[in-house]
């Protein structure tokens, strides 16, 4: 089989990223040189920092993503796109015109003879209220419908404001400055853990978890079988995993250095 890749939390158009066009263009270089190795890419959340489709309207810019993303499915490559908190308002145009399989739920799948439980992560183990009412009212139907109503120059304005607010809100806890994430919380507190752990018990047939959502890196053993995977970010760790149908490797992208 060719290769399988995993990627997330690019945050593509973040007014807190000051080389927001330098990282495009990144993440449009990886796209590139896995093209003719990739059977499948799967792009596990937050890959805009906000985004927002209205009935006839869709953000401006990510042109270069987006039209490498549809240069790969036109290729035969299958691109899973999962929605996460920041880019959980898709409709239909990211599958209609660019060819992605849009997710908006965990998933559980079989690759090769292996099974993976890919998700972006937000609320998973998390009981922070805060958090969980703020998704809630995000994923809340009529505040979305409430919010269709604003003028996109707006709605785009407010929505972006937003999230860089609530990136640089956690600065400090980044060695780059623009992270939104603490660090590594420990095996017994990282909420992703201790849910990959409490899911085992019901599923222990898994043998990959994939999490995007906390921008760290991790790679962790559960079991002689199962390890846990969390995919760091492509704001300043540009990181990805691999899988090649034997092994599953977490690695970081480096231009000109892929084989």
């Amino acid at each position: 089989m060719k290769n399988v890749y995993f990627i997330s939390d690019a945050h593509l158009g973040s007014l807190a990223v000051k080389h927001s066009r330098q990282q495009e263009r990144r993440l449009v270089r990886f796209l590139d040189e896995i093209k003719d190795k990739a059977e499948a890419v799967y792009m596990l959340g937050d890959m805009f920092d906000f985004w927002f489709e209205y009935r006839t309207v869709v953000p401006r810019g990510y042109t270069r993503f987006l039209g490498k993303v549809s240069e790969l499915t036109d290729m035969g490559i299958e691109v899973h796109f999962f929605t996460g908190n920041h880019d959980i308002w898709c409709l239909d145009y990211l599958e209609k015109e660019c060819g992605v399989t849009l997710h908006r739920d965990a998933l559980t799948l079989d690759i090769g003879d292996k099974t993976f439980y890919l998700a972006h992560g937000d609320g998973l183990g998390d009981t922070d209220r805060a958090f969980r009412f703020i998704r809630g009212v995000f994923h809340n139907k009529l505040c979305q419908w409430a919010f269709r109503w604003l003028h996109p120059d707006l709605g785009m304005r407010f929505g972006l404001a937003w999230a860089k607010h609530s990136r640089l809100k956690h600065s400090g806890s980044s060695p780059s400055g623009e992270g939104g994430d603490p660090p590594y919380l420990g095996e017994d507190k990282e909420p992703l853990v201790q849910y990959a752990k409490a899911y085992l018990q019901e599923h222990p047939d898994v043998d990959y978890f994939i999490f995007g959502h906390r921008h760290i890196e991790l790679d962790l053993a559960l079991s002689r079988q199962t390890r846990v995977v969390i995919l760091g970010d492509w704001i300043s760790q540009f990181t990805y995993a691999v899988y090649d149908g034997k092994q599953l490797l977490l690695d970081s992208y480096t231009e000109g250095e892929m084989s």
